[in-house]
């Protein structure tokens, strides 16, 4: 990406190479926001884009804002394979991020993953899947009319409610998926503990 970087950068500073444009400004809540993308589908000089199949453009994308009279900008670079039209390309990354921070919002204020204080070994990335598949979970379940966070401390509430949620796993799926290890539990009938394979 270092050479991705290095093109943009000379192209934008330097207009040596025909990029596609385009600029979008929002004002709102009290701040300015102008998001800049620049694209480019000159990829020859690329040494490295025959490991990205489908590879079709290249692009930077600046976000400038400015609140309380303060600025601060920041770029960050893209390839893709959509064509390079700036438009579209912006749209797609803005939307992405979108979906992005959306998700890692529920999971802090249903799970409180900012608080979460696992550090050691596989144990991070252990908790991540199991929180995802959680959600995914209590996404899934429709019969209770209430967000996330009700269906999760409803399920630590009502065992019954638990059992229902975990009805509805795919056992074969999730443990291809995400290499898992099933064991049944005897104690509870249609329930199951889940253990990563080591």
């Amino acid at each position: 990406m270092d050479d991705v970087q290095l093109y943009l950068d000379h192209a934008i500073v330097k207009g040596v190479a025909r990029l596609n444009y385009d600029e979008q400004i929002d004002a709102g809540h009290g701040r300015i926001e102008i998001r800049r993308c620049w694209a480019s589908d000159s990829l020859e000089w690329l040494e490295q884009k025959s490991l990205w199949r489908g590879l079709r453009s290249i692009c930077a994308v600046e976000s400038e804002r400015i609140a309380d009279g303060k600025s601060s900008i920041g770029r960050r670079y893209y390839i893709s394979s959509l064509a390079a039209e700036a438009g579209k390309l912006s749209a797609s990354i803005r939307q992405h991020w979108g979906i992005e921070n959306k998700l890692h919002w529920v999971l802090d204020v249903v799970f409180r993953e900012d608080k979460n204080r696992v550090r050691v070994g596989h144990a991070p990335e252990n908790m991540a899947i199991l929180r995802h598949m959680a959600l995914n979970l209590l996404k899934q379940e429709t019969s209770l009319k209430r967000g996330i966070k009700a269906k999760r401390l409803k399920a630590g509430w009502d065992m019954a409610y638990l059992i229902k949620i975990l009805g509805t796993v795919n056992m074969a799926h999730w443990e291809r998926s995400y290499n898992l290890t099933t064991y049944r539990n005897p104690f509870l009938e249609g329930a199951s503990m889940i253990i990563t394979a080591p």
